[in-house]
C-alpha cells in the first residue's frame, strides 16, 4: 500500500509541490495529440518511457502528489480512501501496453520511478527495465548484490535486512553467506548503479521519450528525460498536472494515461494484452530459480555503453554555450594567429638570406663583421657625428613644441 509505504520513509518536509490543479484535454485536442504521438512512436529509432504514480492509479494505488495524493492528504491530516494492497493490486493497461510496445520492438527501455512492481509483474524482462527507487517484489543480497524475485510483497521500507540467506547457490552460482534486504529507497539513499548507467544511456541515445503520470520533481529520475533533448531527441509529456519541464517538452498530453495510451496503441494497430497471472513471475509456481533471478545482466551495460560512443559522441554540442568557454577559444585563436605569424616571419627572413648568399656572396669588412658583397653597409667612423645628429633632432623637436605653444596662447 502507498500509505504504508509512505509512513515508513524517514521525516523528510520537502516533499515538492502538491495538489496542483489538474487539466484536461478537449476530446479532440487528446484525439489528434494521441494521432502525432503514435507517429512519433512508428517513426522513432529509440523509445524510452518514462513512468511515475499516475499509472498505477487505475489499479487502486494513490499517487503521492496528485489533488487526493497521499502526501498532499497527509497535509491535511487525511488518509486517502483508495488504498489496495500491493499483493492484491494487478497491472493496468498502460503496464500491459508497454509489455506489448516492448514486445513489438517500438520501445526500447521503461523507466520506473514506481516501487509497486506492477511491470515486473506484467511480464517484462528485467533488461528492459530500470527501477530506480526500488520494488516491493525484489531482495537484494548484501554480499554479491544479486536481486531475486518474491513471492509476496515485502513489509520492510529503507534497505532493511529480511533475515533470509542469499539465493544464489540455487541458480548455479558460489554459495554466498550474504543475507537479503529489501530494495526500497529510503530519501537518503542513492539510487542503484545498474539502474541509473541503464537509464542514462538510454535516455541519452533515445530520440523520443515518454513520460508518463509523472510530474518529474524527484531527481536525478525526474531530468533524466532532459538528456534525450540534450542530444536533439523529442520530449513528450502525458500527465494531469503540470511539470517542472512542461517548457522544454515538444509535445504536452493532459489526460487520462490509460485514455492516452490505448488511443495510441489503436493508431499503432497494436492490441493491449489481458493480465495473466500465468505471466506473472510472483504468482507462477513453476517460475524456476533461474528466473527468480531479477539482476541487471552487466552485458547489456556494455552494449548500451558502445552504442551511446556510436549515437551520441559525435552528436556533442559545438556552440560554445558558457563565457568561459569562449573566452578560452578567444584566447587559443590568438595564441595561434601570433605562432603563424611569428612563423611567416622566419621563413621570410630565411629566403632572404638564402637569396642573398646565392646572388652576391659575403665578405668580411676591415674590422671582421660580415656584409653582403653586392651592398656593403656604411659605417660611422667617428661617434661625434651620431651624437650631433641625435641632438638636432631634439632641436628640431623643441622648436616644434615652442612653436605650437605659442600658436595656441595666440588663438
Amino acid at each position: 500500500m502507498s500509505c504504508s509505504y509512505a509512513d515508513g520513509l524517514s521525516p523528510y518536509e520537502n516533499k515538492g509541490v502538491l495538489g496542483q490543479e489538474e487539466r484536461y484535454d478537449t476530446a479532440e485536442t487528446l484525439r489528434l495529440k494521441c494521432g502525432l504521438l503514435a507517429d512519433w512512436i512508428q517513426g522513432a529509432r529509440h523509445v524510452v518511457v518514462h513512468t511515475g504514480a499516475g499509472i498505477s492509479t487505475a489499479a487502486g494505488i494513490p499517487d503521492f502528489r496528485g489533488t487526493n495524493g497521499v502526501w498532499t492528504l497527509e497535509q491535511k491530516g487525511l488518509k486517502p480512501s483508495m488504498n489496495i494492497s500491493f499483493d492484491e493490486a494487478i497491472p493496468t493497461k498502460t503496464h500491459m501496453a508497454m509489455k506489448k510496445l516492448i514486445e513489438s520492438k517500438k520501445v526500447k527501455f521503461v523507466i520506473s520511478q514506481n516501487i509497486d512492481g506492477l511491470h515486473l509483474r506484467s511480464g517484462i524482462q528485467r533488461q528492459y527495465l530500470a527501477e530506480l527507487h526500488g520494488n516491493m517484489f525484489t531482495e537484494q543480497c548484501d554480499k554479491c548484490g544479486r536481486q531475486f524475485i518474491r513471492n509476496f510483497a515485502t513489509k520492510s521500507v529503507g534497505k532493511k535486512s529480511l533475515d533470509t540467506v542469499c539465493r544464489s547457490e540455487q541458480i548455479g552460482g558460489r554459495p554466498c553467506r550474504g543475507r537479503m534486504h529489501d530494495t526500497i529507497l529510503d530519501w537518503e539513499h542513492n539510487l542503484p548503479d545498474s539502474d541509473l548507467t541503464l537509464s542514462d544511456l538510454h535516455s541519452s541515445v533515445a530520440d523520443l521519450s515518454i513520460c508518463l503520470g509523472t510530474t518529474l520533481q524527484i531527481i536525478p529520475s525526474g531530468n533524466l528525460p532532459l538528456y534525450t533533448k540534450k542530444y536533439g531527441g523529442r520530449l513528450v509529456i502525458c500527465n494531469l498536472q503540470p511539470t517542472k519541464h512542461d517548457k522544454k517538452a515538444d509535445l504536452i498530453i493532459n489526460g487520462n494515461v490509460d485514455e492516452i495510451i490505448i488511443t495510441v496503441m489503436k493508431k499503432l494497430g497494436l492490441e493491449i494484452p489481458e493480465y495473466e497471472s500465468s505471466m506473472d513471475p510472483t504468482r507462477n509456481s513453476d517460475t524456476t530459480a533461474k528466473e527468480m533471478d531479477w539482476t541487471i545482466p552487466t552485458s547489456r551495460i556494455k552494449e548500451m555503453n558502445v552504442l551511446y560512443k556510436k549515437v551520441c559522441k559525435p552528436m556533442r554540442r559545438k556552440r560554445k554555450t558558457f563565457m568561459y568557454e569562449r573566452e578560452r577559444t578567444d584566447t587559443t585563436k590568438r595564441e595561434t594567429k601570433a605562432r603563424k605569424q611569428a612563423f611567416t616571419v622566419k621563413q621570410e627572413i630565411k629566403t632572404e638570406d638564402n637569396n642573398l648568399a646565392a646572388t652576391g656572396g659575403m665578405y668580411k669588412a676591415e674590422d671582421d663583421r660580415v656584409v653582403p658583397e653586392g651592398n656593403p653597409v656604411k659605417t660611422e667612423e667617428n661617434t661625434v657625428d651620431v651624437e650631433t645628429c641625435r641632438y638636432s633632432v631634439e632641436d628640431v623637436t623643441t622648436v616644434e613644441h615652442s612653436t605650437n605653444m605659442e600658436m595656441n596662447q595666440t588663438v
